[in-house]
């Protein structure tokens, strides 16, 4: 029974999740906040981890034909997020702070160079809320890539009882959709660098 548990909560949930996120977005009011004069270069895109939910069809609407893929773990709940991704159009690059990590980093710079995006959760896969690792500033600095910060904002949501108290927007509502100029932090110290990612994230989060 549990083996079956697993199958459909990896093999079938995934479709069935993109499903809700095309029918939101469809039947939601958008607005968008995005930057504007944006260099053709490889960025990293960054997003909480409770704000998932919308970001690939927030990206595609800021770069429509970008190359883009997500650093997601290897544990269950990144094999899901890793399909739904996959059917939004966002491929994967495996391992998180937490496990994979040293290859994920590594293979995250080699995307970088090939004029790939990479996104990352700051705070994931496990928390705590609102923190930034230090995967994300390891990866700016050894590449000298810019940042950008991605964040949805719905009027009418669930919110789910877990550590990143997970979003997911209710069909018919609006939703406000950001995405930030691009920021460096290239000559900041770690201390500094993770006070500006999170700032910059939490500017236009759902608390």
């Amino acid at each position: 029974m549990k083996n079956v548990k697993i199958y459909i909560l990896i093999n079938i949930m995934p479709f069935f999740l993109q499903l809700v996120v095309r029918f939101v977005y469809l039947t939601s009011k958008k607005r968008f906040h995005h930057c504007v004069d944006i260099k053709d270069e490889s960025l990293l895109v960054a997003m909480w981890h409770g704000d998932l939910l919308m970001q690939a069809l927030n990206y595609r609407k800021f770069r429509k034909n970008g190359k883009i893929k997500v650093i997601v773990s290897q544990h269950k709940d990144g094999i899901i997020i890793r399909k739904v991704c996959k059917y939004l159009g966002v491929l994967d690059i495996q391992g998180s702070s937490s496990k994979g990590g040293i290859r994920a980093l590594l293979n995250a710079m080699k995307e970088i160079q090939k004029g790939v995006d990479v996104a990352i959760t700051p705070d994931g896969p496990r928390g705590p809320r609102f923190s930034v690792a230090k995967g994300i500033i390891a990866i700016a600095q050894k590449t000298n890539t810019r940042i950008i910060a991605l964040n949805s904002i719905p009027s009418r949501y669930w919110k789910l009882k877990s550590w990143d108290q997970f979003v997911i927007p209710k069909p018919f509502g609006i939703i406000d959709f950001y995405i930030s100029e691009p920021f460096s932090i290239t000559n900041l110290n770690l201390a500094d660098s993770k006070e500006l990612i999170k700032n910059k994230l939490l500017m236009n989060s759902l608390k």
